[in-house]
C-alpha cells in the first residue's frame, strides 16, 4: 500500500556516516526531513546536500532534523560529503543514510517492492530515489514531494513549506498559496466566522469561504 499524508512513517534501523540510526529515536520529539537519492557522485544530488548543509542551523531553529538516504555504502557517502563541502563550502553536519539493498527505498515506496540492484548500475535504475519528507514529532508524514532526475530540489521551499506545517499543526489554520511566515492564514471552515471573530479579533473574507486572520505569534 502507498504511503499517504497522515500515516506514521515507517521505523529502520541502518547504518549512516553518524553511526547506526534507528529512524524514530533519532527524530524524537522533533520534525524531520528525510530526502532520497539514487546514487552517490551525482551532480544534481552533490548541488541538493550542499543546499542542504547550508540551510541546516534554519532547520535547527524550528526544531527540524536533516538526514539524507543514498543507495550506496558509508563508505562512499564519506567520501561524498568531501566533494559536498568542496563545492558548496558547509559541512554536513546530518546523517547521511545507506541503503545498499534499497531496504528504506521500499518502505518509504519509492521503488517497485521487486526492484533490485543490478551489476553496473548507474543512477537511472533507481531513478525515482528522489523522494522528500517532512515528519512530525508524532513520526506522521506531513508532506511528500517527489522530484524527476533533472529537477533540483528547493530548499528555501522545503523550510517555507515546514514553516506553514508548524503554523498549522493541531490549530484550525491553513495557509494560502505563496504564504511566507508572518502572512495571512486561512480560517478553518470547522470554524464559524462568529467564533473566529471572538477567538482571532479581525477578519479579512474576501469571500464568504475564505477568511483570514493574522497568524498568532
Amino acid at each position: 500500500m502507498s504511503l499517504r499524508i497522515n500515516d506514521i512513517a515507517p521505523d529502520f534501523t541502518a547504518e549512516s556516516t553518524q553511526g547506526t540510526i534507528k529512524w524514530h529515536e533519532y527524530i524524537g520529539d522533533n520534525y524531520a526531513v528525510l530526502f532520497s537519492h539514487p546514487k552517490d557522485f551525482t551532480p544534481v544530488c552533490t548541488t541538493e546536500f550542499s543546499a542542504a548543509a547550508k540551510l541546516t542551523g534554519e532547520f535547527a531553529k524550528r526544531g527540524c532534523k536533516l538526514a539524507g538516504v543514498s543507495i550506496d555504502g558509508v563508505e562512499d557517502h564519506h567520501k561524498w560529503m568531501a566533494d559536498v563541502k568542496t563545492y558548496g563550502g558547509a559541512e554536513m553536519t546530518f546523517p547521511i543514510i545507506a541503503d545498499k539493498g534499497l531496504n528504506v527505498a521500499k518502505l518509504y515506496d519509492m521503488l517497485p517492492a521487486e526492484a533490485y540492484l543490478p551489476d553496473g548500475r548507474t543512477a537511472n535504475d533507481t531513478a525515482t530515489v528522489r523522494t522528500t519528507f517532512i515528519i512530525g514529532p508524532d513520526k506522521k508524514i506531513r508532506l511528500m514531494l517527489i522530484y524527476p532526475m533533472s529537477v533540483g530540489r528547493n530548499f528555501d521551499e522545503i523550510l517555507r513549506a515546514l514553516d506553514a506545517i508548524r503554523q498549522t499543526d493541531g490549530k484550525p489554520f491553513a495557509t494560502p498559496a505563496d504564504w511566507q511566515p508572518g502572512d495571512d492564514v486561512i480560517v478553518a471552515l470547522s470554524v464559524s466566522t462568529e467564533d473566529a471573530q471572538a477567538r482571532f479579533g479581525k477578519l479579512d473574507i474576501p469571500l464568504p469561504y475564505l477568511r483570514k486572520t493574522k497568524a498568532p505569534v
